[in-house]
């Protein structure tokens, strides 16, 4: 599949960089603000070459504007792995998402997994099918530099901009950019367009709070952390998404259910029609499922991802063609 990425203006010094494919894993949006010879980086995508594709274009826009700040979204790599192309850089993100860090897949882990694994089994099948597209090689993790919690502000030149840290949430570590004259939040993966998300932190409560927090400062626009942009309607409709999940989890942990049992009868009933990515359910119910257990350990991100492609490779053999 050919990839169109395009850098989109959508309010006065603001722009919103998306790369062009959907339903996958990866490729995620990313935004830039730039007034009075100012500017502010929001993201980086998956990889060096991908993070170059987005800076190409965000100077083409700038002119010699320095790009050396950026604000992170949250710690997962394919909002993260690009910010070794901007070396000189001031890196914001909260105190939280510092910490999340630890608790990522390393790019080589990332690479040995989607190199090695077994293609005949369900997590190497996976992990071919959505991250094989990407070059892992020579990625350094690079830290933010400077933290914080609760709120952060700043300017970019005339542009008043507003961190605001509304996880754990996705991650344990979440903010938004909020920029309020020109009514855009940059919401990062509080906000999946198009596909099921998948939280790793959760409760699944806090993302639609944090959801409601978003709709509360009035916004034209929400960049989501992946898909098409969105406006205040559609956020909601994700919003009632979320808290359905919220009360089916409940409803079926109360049961007795497993996670992966509320999996396949929210799948079976076709709940959620319309939504990509599907087997995603399996990593958002069974970080819910955690909670409702009260389950306080750290969650294995791997273990995670190998449940949904458990789900994705049974969609896939039930779909295919019998000979």
């Amino acid at each position: 599949m050919t990839r169109v990425s395009e850098l989109q203006q959508i309010a006065p010094g603001t722009y919103a960089w998306r790369p062009g494919q959907d339903g996958g894993w990866g490729l995620a949006n990313c935004g830039l603000i730039a007034s009075e010879g100012e500017a502010l980086v929001i993201d980086t995508p998956y990889t060096p070459a991908l993070t170059d594709e987005f800076l190409d274009a965000a100077r083409t826009e700038v002119g010699h504007t320095a790009l050396n700040r950026v604000a992170v979204t949250h710690a997962n790599g394919d909002h993260t792995w690009g910010l070794q192309q901007l070396p000189d850089a001031e890196i914001i993100a909260t105190q939280a998402a510092l910490e999340h860090q630890c608790l990522e897949p390393t790019p080589q882990q990332l690479a040995a997994l989607s190199r090695d694994s077994d293609p005949e089994q369900p997590l190497g099948w996976y992990f071919r099918r959505h991250f094989g597209q990407f070059d892992f090689s020579g990625i350094r993790v690079v830290p933010p530099t400077t933290t914080f919690t609760g709120r952060h502000d700043i300017e970019v030149g005339a542009i008043p901009v507003e961190l605001i840290e509304v996880g754990p949430a996705h991650t344990v570590g979440d903010l938004i950019v909020h920029l309020p004259e020109q009514r855009v939040v940059f919401a990062g993966d509080i906000v999946f367009a198009g596909d099921h998300p998948c939280h790793w932190a959760g409760p699944i409560e806090r993302v639609s709070a944090a959801c409601a927090r978003i709709l509360a400062l009035d916004p034209e626009w929400i960049v989501p952390g992946h898909g098409p942009l969105m406006n205040a309607d559609a956020l909601r409709t994700h919003q009632a998404y979320l808290d359905d999940l919220v009360g089916q989890a409940q409803l079926l942990h109360a049961q007795g259910r497993t996670a992966a049992d509320a999996v396949r009868i929210l799948l079976k009933e076709g709940r959620y029609p319309g939504l990509g990515l599907p087997e995603r359910l399996a990593i958002t119910l069974g970080t819910e499922f955690r909670h409702l257990s009260q389950d306080s350990s750290a969650p294995d991100l791997v273990a995670l991802v190998d449940k949904a492609a458990r789900v994705a490779w049974d969609i896939a053999s039930a779909d295919a063609p019998t000979q």
